[in-house]
């Protein structure tokens, strides 16, 4: 997910999403362990998109006094 994209969902989507992603990541983490995972870069793919997101909330919370 680009940054672009994240930055065009609303707070409420960007936490579900969020939600969502931990979730890929636990299956992926399981599938991991029992050696079933089929691309390995998927979990750095979810990390950073899991960072991307909160780095886009974080600066949306910052600015949001600022703009008052």
């Amino acid at each position: 997910m680009k940054i672009a994209d994240v930055k065009a969902l609303s707070d409420a989507e960007l936490h579900t999403r969020i939600a969502e992603l931990k979730q890929e990541k636990l299956n992926l983490r399981i599938q991991q362990q029992s050696g079933r995972l089929e691309r390995p870069s998927r979990l750095t793919e979810i990390r950073k998109t899991i960072a991307r997101i909160q780095t886009v909330l974080t600066q949306r919370r910052l600015s949001a006094p600022a703009a008052k």
